[in-house]
């Protein structure tokens, strides 16, 4: 291949880059542009995790060509960033190497690896910061791969981190619309749909009296029922879109992580709702006991509730904090002993200010609620 053509595939490549938003698409058109204009039969992209330190940053992603979706799965595991690939991690520069198994971080390859030898390595910097490597081996044509090829490498390299920021900024700002439209929605829930469900609520309810069937004012009293529930149901969504992509590792997140870990023990997945302003009215003493409590309660009802179904309520209102699981198993014996289960939960809710009730369901079944005062 002659250096114009070589550099006519770089342009084009260039170009190709610089058009696509996509952050995906922009990395596998990087590791395919590379391998093209350095003659490379193997290309990756390894790209690197956050982290204090280089020592400390390893391959968090690898994207590749030259190797057949077989062979990756021959291979197993992607690459560390350890031996010569982890050169480029602690020391950020071009890297040519004729011979990998000669070199002396070589940490050798996994069993059913293709052979390499020549290898040229470049990375990748997005606003100063080394996003990833490119890892380009076994150069056709030759023994290893030129200055010329490292050249053009660098020269893509430089463009793929225009790519990459560029894609990455678009992300964002598709995040961002969506974010406010999610806040638009809320909005609308909140002032337009509550408000004519609540009116149409009272308006039912004021009829009930006046209804001269018993059936009539029970089917009416249902429909008004059913609207509160719905009014309820949709004041929950307006806190879940509020919160979503806001805080990603806050209370509500938490809850519903550890009710998902819950579900294999029990056999069944929890019902659960939450309403109020969780995060706010809760520092993070609050959200620890309150978590282990919430453990406790579903491991008692996996233990000695023999339930079908769970609910969860979690609910911020009027500066408390109230926990409630109310299960449908057997319910409380007349001569059940208070458990250490319940007395951790009850010294929990007492070290915050709270108490711990624990009560027959109607229906059957057994209730914990726990309340404790929200925080400052």
């Amino acid at each position: 291949m002659t250096e114009v053509t070589r550099t006519s595939r770089l342009l084009d490549a260039v170009v190709a880059l610089s058009a696509d938003l996509s952050l995906p698409n922009v990395l596998k058109r990087v590791v395919e542009a590379a391998a093209a204009v350095s003659g490379a039969q193997y290309a990756a992209l390894g790209v690197l995790g956050a982290g204090t330190s280089d020592m400390k940053r390893g391959l968090v992603e690898f994207i590749t060509t030259g190797i057949d979706s077989k062979g990756i799965r021959a291979i197993g595991h992607v690459p560390q960033g350890i031996g010569v690939l982890g050169l480029l991690v602690t020391d950020p520069g071009p890297l040519r190497i004729a011979d990998i198994g000669a070199h002396p971080a070589s940490a050798g390859f996994p069993p059913h690896h293709p052979p390499m030898r020549s290898f040229l390595g470049v990375p990748i910097m997005v606003r100063d910061q080394v996003f990833g490597n490119l890892y380009l081996t076994e150069k056709q044509g030759a023994a290893e791969f030129s200055q010329s090829d490292e050249e053009l490498v660098v020269a893509l390299a430089g463009a793929a981190g225009v790519a990459i920021e560029n894609a990455r900024l678009h992300q964002r700002l598709e995040q961002l619309a969506v974010l406010g439209e999610r806040e638009r929605i809320a909005r609308d829930l909140h002032d337009t749909v509550i408000q004519r469900l609540f009116a149409t609520g009272m308006g039912l309810q004021s009829l009930v009296g006046r209804m001269e069937g018993s059936d009539l004012r029970e089917r009416l009293q249902q429909a008004v029922d059913e609207l509160d529930e719905t009014i309820r149901e949709i004041r929950i969504t307006i806190f879940d879109l509020e919160a979503r992509d806001a805080v990603k590792d806050g209370l509500r997140a938490r809850v519903l992580a550890l009710v998902g870990e819950a579900t294999a023990t029990l056999g069944f997945a929890p019902k659960v709702h939450m309403e109020g302003p969780l995060d706010a009215a809760t520092d993070a003493s609050t959200q620890e006991e309150l978590l282990k409590t919430l453990r406790e309660a579903l491991s008692n009802v996996a233990r000695h509730a023999n339930a079908s179904g769970v609910e969860v309520l979690l609910h911020a209102a009027s500066g408390t904090i109230t926990l409630r699981v109310a299960d449908n198993g057997v319910g409380l014996a007349k001569d059940a002993q208070r458990g250490h289960g319940l007395d951790n939960m009850q010294a929990r809710a007492e070290s915050l200010g709270g108490v711990c009730d624990l009560s027959a369901r109607r229906g059957g079944g057994t209730v914990v609620t726990w309340r404790v005062p929200a925080s400052p």
